[in-house]
């Protein structure tokens, strides 16, 4: 079983940024929690601020991996591109976001790659990202 986790713009500062609205923990912290909740599972991590590697990331695991979990930051707004991307590979993929989006901005309210998604899971904080796990392993009967 192999998962990725890919993170966009900005998630580098987890647990510098905006604490009110992230957290005060970093992503490798919660990282090495999940490395452990979840033994059996290759969890592979992937964070970048460039919308292309982004894109190359989805385009190299996308038809080897069993589910991929992407919290593509604000991209998840304006990509159309990284929407393409996720339609064009065999994984499935699960968007995710740390803050509640529907309580904040007006323009957070709309994903460009949900409709591309298997699913959306925002608003539990990093927790997001283990129920999206949870999904994957479900999905393939593990």
């Amino acid at each position: 079983m192999k998962i990725q986790i890919i993170n966009g713009p900005n998630l580098n500062l987890l647990g510098v940024r905006e604490k009110s609205i992230y957290g005060d923990t970093g992503f490798e912290p919660y990282l090495e929690e999940l490395h452990k909740r979840y033994p059996a599972v290759r969890i592979d991590y992937y964070q970048s601020n460039v919308e292309g590697e982004l894109i190359n990331k989805l385009h190299e695991i996308g038809f080897n991996y069993d589910g991929v979990v992407l919290n593509a930051g604000a991209y998840t707004h304006t990509s159309v591109a990284i929407a393409d991307a996720i339609a064009g590979i065999n994984t499935p993929v699960i968007e995710v976001h740390i803050s509640n989006v529907y309580k904040r901005e007006e323009f957070r309210h709309h994903s460009m790659l949900a409709a591309s998604c298997k699913g959306v899971i925002a608003g539990f904080g990093l927790d997001s990202y283990r129920l999206a796990i949870e999904h994957i392993l479900t999905i393939n009967n593990i």
